[in-house]
């Protein structure tokens, strides 16, 4: 039985440790935080993603905790109201679409419960080196004793440890998207039921939308800016950058900024997408944001995830675990996928993509093919 290590707890690493699981694979996801990680945004499941869910057994559930707005109100930098919508979200699109947006928390907590029985996990640890030779993956741990695995897969973000140990450093392929964003829960002091409002203040703006049944609210801040000289991880620095840009604001900064002062599940980061010739060297594959991160202005990057986890693994499993061609074929199929996705985030700036776009993009690959 083939063994593979997957860096990364989120959703990508997850979905692949299940498929592979399924195929005969054993199956490791390593995973920094302690637990499966709370917070984050509001996450799109659409097109052929829902297909990966519904074989997963997990549509029915995905649907039961999935966000139920009533519309949108756009508002002018002094919170007038100048647009409304009852058809439209911008954080979802169509609410009479069969696609499902859900927050990412639930997302994550479903796939962890769904794999933890077939899936070995570490938590609070992280790979700090790689070491391939003929016969597998030797694997160093910041906390945990070295092993050996037939295969490696970063499924870790962005940021991927997993890429700059196997492929180089992040600048090399991140691709900085000239915004920063934001994300933030707060309890729900504008009283919004089942309601999103927008504004837009020059080159800053915010969407708000409630969750948890009305009684919490998910604050997602962009601005626009030139990539930071602020490390990511320094959290202190980013979290007063946006405090104080919110505290600028004319309606409800002084709020805002509170909320975004005291939130335990504050996230700032770059706005980047992650372009890459190849997403596998040797025996070690990238998947999701790792390999192939369309950014959030996508709204496509839960979605590719799902599908790469889903692609990866059969493609693993038809091969009978032959990585060179298995690999090969994980980039034949995904790349036009991946490519038109990506594609979402740059092809209105300042506004989502058009229907039409994100309707060709979600379905633009065959689970089959």
């Amino acid at each position: 039985m083939k063994t593979v290590l997957i860096s990364g707890g989120g959703i990508a690493g997850p979905v692949l440790a299940h498929w592979l699981h399924r195929h005969g694979f054993e199956t490791t996801v390593v995973e920094r935080a302690p637990g499966p990680r709370p917070g984050g945004q509001a996450v799109d499941i659409r097109g052929v993603a829902l297909d990966v869910v519904e074989r997963m057994g997990l549509l029915e559930q995905a649907q039961r905790v999935r966000t139920r707005m009533r519309g949108m109100s756009i508002l002018d930098p002094d919170g007038h109201e100048i647009d409304r919508s009852t058809e439209v979200a911008f954080s979802s699109g169509r609410l009479d679409s069969d696609d499902i947006e859900l927050l990412r928390d639930d997302l994550v907590r479903m796939v962890h419960e769904h794999t933890r029985a077939e899936v070995e996990y570490l938590f609070g640890d992280s790979i700090t080196a790689l070491d391939e030779d003929t016969n597998g993956v030797r694997v160093d741990f910041a906390h945990g004793a070295s092993r050996t695995f037939d295969l490696v897969v970063g499924a870790d973000g962005l940021h991927s440890t997993v890429r700059r140990l196997a492929f180089g450093p992040e600048d090399r392929f991140a691709h900085h998207l000239g915004s920063y964003l934001s994300v933030f829960g707060a309890d729900n002091f504008l009283a919004l039921d089942h309601w999103q409002i927008w504004l837009r203040d020059g080159d800053v703006g915010f969407g708000i939308m409630p969750v948890r049944d009305n009684t919490e609210l998910r604050i997602a801040f962009g601005f626009q800016s030139p990539p930071l000289p602020h490390d990511r991880r320094d959290s202190g620095t980013l979290r007063r950058l946006i405090v104080d840009k919110l505290a600028s604001l004319r309606w409800e900064g002084s709020r805002l900024a509170a909320a975004a002062e005291k939130a335990p599940d504050f996230y700032c980061d770059a706005m980047a997408q992650t372009r890459m010739d190849h997403w596998s060297r040797g025996r070690v594959a990238l998947l999701g944001d790792a390999g192939y991160c369309p950014s959030p202005l996508s709204g496509q990057g839960t979605s590719l995830a799902l599908v790469g986890a889903y692609v990866l693994a059969d493609c693993l499993a038809r091969a009978d675990g032959d990585h060179h061609v298995a690999y090969s074929r994980y980039e034949q199929r995904m790349r036009a996928f991946v490519d038109v996705n990506q594609a979402l985030a740059t092809e209105n700036p300042g506004g989502p993509a058009t229907e039409a776009s994100v309707a060709h993009a979600k379905n633009a690959l065959s689970l089959d093919g």
